[in-house]
């Protein structure tokens, strides 16, 4: 039984729109933005039916939760819950960030650059002790996972928290590194999907991340700095293959008309994006998509990525799901399980296509890094189901064995940031974006085969 979690980050607070850092202080309270975005969050999730609703007992956090529960059918009662609250920064509260990176530049250096290293000196009567703020708050998510998860088996839950927790919360359900605290990005009020298999230790899926759209940013606005690169990672419109779960692969088949529909809806959705330049696999159902896209950016040539092609299932290509269940199906069962342990019956296993695919993304970002050392650069990518698992995987530190923990629906699109190049880890600022296709926060597009 599925168990289906929606986690929103609480609005704009006073100090969010003061710049101030906020940590575990309780003086930052909703802004008339922030409440007006509950409202809109509220409205969002009004069709739901929820078995129940947590949220951090600090005030932006519980106000943004009462805002959105009205809307909610049923009337869940709210649990505000202590392993929901913000990530502990005692010496740092109440400063402005500009402050803090001028006064703790070393510290601060390694707040956004290796997290997990973190520490502040805490001098109390017992003595002085290291405070490792961001272990600390990965743990804390994991305790708030084992202690909600068997209570709620099958049903849907929502959580209304902060930044730094909602981060720990995503990572440690998907087995992503403290590393990679800053690589996840939530904006106010956004929603993020994960869908839990099991308890916790079993398979999870991150739906999607860093949903916008309901308060009316289509996608997260760039970082305040005015250089490096942004990719726009679009998996293909649907194919009929798609839609009745037949294993397409190598085989080139083109979308089918709704799939042409879809290419259009994210050409309606990335208009206004700015686009510098544009990346496909050469195959017809990627190719076709992203000159959908392309039509409202005249003068962007598109180049083809050979690399990026999907993967090669060999003799499973051409072949319903049922029919390869037929005929191979401890080795489907073991697809689905332990997918990095499966070699395609004459065609590829995973981490070659791991390899490949990595490899190509690397190259593009150093060679593409060169246009963007002193401006912005957005780029257009546009693959496979496959192709950009992998890819995400690789952005966020997993392995090829997380492959069935990010989902990839046709025409979702998925926004991954790098500051400088390969120099410094990227974020990953949206996921799995399908709003724009059926106007649901669930990816309602077709589940069939790769």
């Amino acid at each position: 039984m599925t168990t289906r979690v929606i986690i929103v980050r609480h609005g704009q607070s006073s100090y969010n729109a003061q710049q101030l850092i906020q940590g575990r202080c309780d003086e930052s309270v909703l802004t008339e933005t922030g409440a007006d975005d509950a409202r809109k969050v509220g409205a969002a999730l009004s069709s739901l039916s929820l078995d129940a609703v947590y949220c951090s007992p600090l005030q932006r956090a519980k106000q943004t939760a009462e805002v959105i529960l009205p809307y909610l059918s049923g009337s869940p009662p709210l649990q505000p819950s202590e392993n929901l609250m913000e990530v502990d920064l005692p010496l740092w509260e109440k400063v402005a960030k500009s402050d803090a990176r001028k006064k703790f530049p070393e510290d601060y250096r390694c707040w956004k650059e290796r997290p997990e290293d973190f520490y502040m000196e805490i001098t109390t009567s017992e003595g002085t002790r290291k405070h490792f703020p961001v272990l600390a708050l990965y743990q804390q998510a994991q305790q708030f996972w084992q202690e909600i998860l068997p209570r709620h088996q099958g049903g849907t839950i929502l959580i209304v928290a902060h930044n730094g927790i909602n981060r720990c919360l995503l990572s440690s359900a998907l087995g992503i590194s403290p590393a990679r605290y800053q690589s996840v990005l939530q904006s106010n009020c956004c929603i993020n999907v994960l869908n839990f298999t099991g308890g916790w230790g079993e398979p999870v899926q991150l739906e999607s991340l860093n949903q916008t759209s309901h308060v009316g940013t289509p996608l997260p606005t760039p970082r305040p700095s005015n250089r490096g690169l942004r990719l726009l990672l679009v998996r293909h419109g649907e194919t009929e293959w798609n839609r009745v779960s037949r294993f397409q692969g190598g085989i080139d088949v083109p979308l089918n008309e709704n799939g042409r529909q879809q290419g259009q809806q994210v050409a309606e959705f990335l208009k206004d994006i700015p686009i510098d330049f544009a990346v496909t696999s050469p195959m017809l159902r990627p190719k076709e998509t992203a000159e959908l896209i392309l039509q409202y950016h005249s003068g962007i040539p598109l180049e083809l990525e050979e690399k990026f092609r999907e993967i090669n299932h060999g003799l499973w290509e051409g072949k319903l799901e049922s029919e390869i269940n037929q005929e191979y199906a401890d080795l489907l069962h073991q697809w689905k399980v332990t997918p990095a342990t499966v070699q395609m019956p004459n065609g590829e296993n995973l981490n070659q296509v791991w390899e490949r695919a990595t490899a190509a993304w690397d190259r593009m970002i150093q060679v593409k890094a060169g246009m963007a050392e002193s401006e912005l650069k957005t780029g257009l990518v546009v693959a496979h189901d496959a192709i950009n698992k992998v890819i995400l995987c690789h952005v966020l530190g997993l392995s090829s064995e997380s492959f069935w923990s990010i989902k990839q629906g046709n025409g979702g699109v998925s926004v991954i940031e790098y500051g400088q190049g390969l120099e410094k880890l990227p974020v990953v600022q949206a996921m799995n974006i399908t709003t724009h296709l059926s106007g649901d926060i669930f990816d309602r597009t077709a589940a069939g085969a790769l």
